[in-house]
């Protein structure tokens, strides 16, 4: 297997000093190294993600794709694949934190409507009894016997500050009040969302953190909005829950039709206004290849 030269280890860098970047960054990244459009260049984008996640996955870690389920967008970002003990000391965050965030992500998917949100007051407010970790267990000569009681204590303003820090590093999101996941939580809790059946959407199967109900109330399906609106887009789609076919009442404005391709302009700024045909195409192929290597990228995760 050759080496990764330095295009790969620039884009693999570019992901570490920036955090996640949206599918258009990390495409303007990828083009201004190899001055391909992944577009138009969808098997070379691949083969350059496949790479460098064949490398990285001796050090489990891995280079992933994931879309944040409150505004459609997909992401890219590096993650780290081992969630033992030993790999978390690495984490800014003390116990206390840790286990208030576990809190506020338990809090928010336990919403069987699928909402996606708690408020944020219902999120200082998260009880932090259960979220004892597996290394507060008493083992010879420690003193975790301790994390309960710091945990316990954790003060309100002490949770403030914290909902602050981790909306501010992206692990959480705050809309007008209102927290949910951020794109960081996304991209690494993947295997958290299937240990914890985690309703998944109907259409591509991720988890339903932030979807539409079926109608009706007896039926469990749930459908992101972004799936809903490409299902039923479709000129011949029946408007029918795909489980109990039931009829799903939705109507899809005309600015929703093409709501994943809005930010995936990335030729128009690029070409004279004359060349707007041109540019339109390079456009939907870009945003095609973002969705398309998202879903490459989940099914090469699978080598490991």
């Amino acid at each position: 297997m050759p080496e990764l030269n330095w295009k790969h280890h620039t884009l693999i860098q570019s992901l570490l000093s920036r955090g996640p970047l949206t599918s258009i960054e990390f495409h303007k990244v990828f083009e201004g190294i190899t001055g391909r459009n992944p577009g138009m260049y969808e098997n070379m984008f691949n083969d350059y993600l496949l790479k460098i996640n064949q490398e990285l996955a001796f050090a489990q870690i891995e280079l992933r794709a994931c879309r944040n389920q409150y505004d459609g967008k997909i992401y890219y970002g590096v993650v780290n694949n081992v969630a033992d003990d030993h790999s978390k000391l690495g984490t800014k965050y003390s116990v206390p934190q840790i286990a208030f965030y576990k809190g506020i992500i338990e809090a928010i998917v336990q919403d069987a409507a699928g909402l996606g949100f708690i408020t944020n007051i219902g999120a200082l407010h998260v009880k932090l009894d259960n979220q004892v970790p597996s290394s507060s267990q008493p083992q010879p000569g420690s003193q975790s016997q301790d994390i309960p009681a710091a945990i316990r204590n954790f003060s309100l303003s002490q949770k403030e500050k914290t909902l602050e820090e981790l909306v501010r590093d992206g692990w959480l999101s705050n809309i007008d009040g209102f927290i949910g996941f951020g794109v960081r939580s996304f991209l690494d809790l993947r295997s958290w969302f299937r240990n914890n059946e985690i309703p998944a959407c109907e259409v591509c199967n991720e988890a339903g953190v932030k979807a539409e109900s079926c109608p009706n109330e007896n039926c469990t399906v749930r459908i992101h909005k972004y799936c809903l609106i490409k299902k039923f887009s479709q000129k011949k789609a029946q408007k029918v829950c795909p489980g109990c076919k039931e009829a799903w009442p939705y109507v899809i404005a005309k600015g929703e039709v093409v709501e994943d391709e809005d930010d995936s302009n990335v030729q128009t700024e690029q070409h004279p206004p004359r060349k707007r045909g041109r540019s339109s195409q390079a456009s939907t192929q870009d945003s095609d290849a973002a969705s398309s290597s998202a879903a490459k990228l989940r099914r090469s995760s699978r080598f490991r």
